[in-house]
């Protein structure tokens, strides 16, 4: 049995020539498949050419994630449907959603930048409707607004992921009732962390996914230097503990489930 690393992100190693390496590590550490998820525009495309390039191992996603949402919005996503024209189409879309961490201190900025944000993921949420599309959420301190957008848009819960979850029980709850799920990262590693480990295993195994959001938040003991899939498995191992059982086969079914692959 293998791993499934469902949400990274190649194209930092993909620029740095380095990704032929890091798919060598990936192997020899087991994690066989994984999606390399779209930000903006500017890695779709990329994306759908490391997908081509290596069928049935890398899977890729398409989405404008919040963070590079501005007044143009309208203009970045405007060729995001043709991605799914290609033979190597996106198992997902996303990441999409709400992050409100890094607003401006101005007022009035701030809240043109919620309004965008808001209107960019209702437009991508609609997309994702009609494409049927498995749909990966990035929620920032916009949880309950990301949690009413999605119930607004009349999208199944069954295909919504909040990848990189770090809330509490209370908000994983409430993902849980409505059918959707929470994907976690490295970040269950790190110290002092009672409230999402709490969220972990008030999910339990029955929907679990797990990711590196490489090359972002590498799991301890590597904390501090740049990630990458082949951490995968430190993350599994740390949640075999947590949960008392090994999650590795049920992971890997419910990511090949959700991402229809």
């Amino acid at each position: 049995m293998s791993w499934f690393d469902t949400h990274c992100h190649l194209q930092t190693f993909l620029q740095k020539q380095e990704l032929e390496q890091v798919l060598q590590r990936a192997e020899d550490a087991g994690v066989e498949k994984m999606v390399t998820v779209g930000t903006s525009k500017e890695d779709w495309t990329d994306y759908g050419d490391i997908a081509q390039r290596y069928p049935e191992k890398i899977y890729f996603s398409a989405g404008l994630h919040p963070g590079y949402v501005d007044e143009n919005w309208t203009e970045q996503i405007s060729g995001l449907k043709k991605c799914w024209d290609r033979t190597s189409a996106p198992v997902a879309l996303g990441e999409i959603g709400l992050d409100y961490f890094r607003l401006p201190k101005d007022e009035k900025k701030a809240e043109k930048i919620i309004f965008w944000q808001k209107e960019a993921f209702r437009a991508q949420l609609h997309l994702a409707k009609e494409l049927a599309a498995p749909i990966i959420i990035h929620s920032r301190c916009a949880f309950d607004d990301c949690v009413s957008e999605i119930d607004q848009s009349g999208v199944d819960w069954e295909r919504v992921v909040f990848h990189c979850f770090s809330e509490g029980i209370n908000e994983i709850s409430q993902l849980i009732e409505r059918g959707g799920r929470a994907s976690f990262t490295g970040i269950i590693t790190f110290p002092k962390n009672d409230t999402l480990l709490e969220a972990v295993k008030y999910q339990g195994v029955e929907n679990l996914m797990i990711e590196t959001d490489c090359p972002y938040l590498s799991p301890v003991p590597y904390r501090g230097k740049r990630n990458e899939p082949a951490h995968l498995p430190v993350i599994g191992k740390f949640a075999d503990s947590l949960l008392s059982q090994k999650i590795q086969r049920k992971c890997w079914e419910n990511s090949i489930s959700f991402y229809e692959v």
